[in-house]
């Protein structure tokens, strides 16, 4: 696996995992998380030109999944029903999605970022229960609820590598 920033070619890519995503959250229950066309081709465009957006290639090159990391403050953790573990610098993971076609993509992305910025935080809606798995497996702690720009809310996580 290889992880690149995604490029405006990418898009369509992009957008094919993402309905995956859904259809794999809604299998498990959790359709409302990314409910309609979430995100936007306009959010990845914005994602792609602001440097955050990443895809991940498979070894024959072919885009397999994506996500949005972003090292610094993230306006939607500022306030938190909860604790964070820190006040350190922080990298974000957002929109983390695979077609299903790899396994151990998730840990393969958290490994990188974590090189990336030792401090991570990580939200999920309540019913994504194959994230909230993964995430306890990895070691992310529990630190409360977040709430989105769409007031709706998120499991916040954390966790930091010494």
């Amino acid at each position: 696996m290889n992880i690149r920033r995604a490029e405006h070619s990418d898009i369509e890519s992009m957008l094919r995992i993402f309905a995956h995503a859904r259809e794999f959250m809604a299998s498990y229950g959790n359709d409302s998380q990314w409910g309609g066309d979430y995100p936007s081709r306009e959010l990845i465009q914005h994602d792609i030109a602001e440097g955050n957006a990443f895809v991940v290639e498979n070894d024959g090159g072919v885009v397999c999944a994506t996500f949005c990391h972003i090292i610094g403050n993230d306006a939607t953790y500022q306030t938190i029903e909860g604790e964070w573990l820190n006040d350190n610098p922080y990298g974000t993971i957002h929109r983390i999605a695979s077609d299903g076609t790899m396994q151990g993509v998730f840990r393969y992305v958290l490994r990188w970022a974590l090189l990336r910025c030792p401090n991570l935080r990580i939200d999920t809606h309540k019913d994504n229960l194959p994230m909230l798995h993964l995430l306890d497996k990895e070691g992310f702690t529990h630190c409360g609820v977040i709430y989105c720009h769409n007031g709706t809310p998120r499991e916040a996580f954390q966790k930091e590598t010494v």
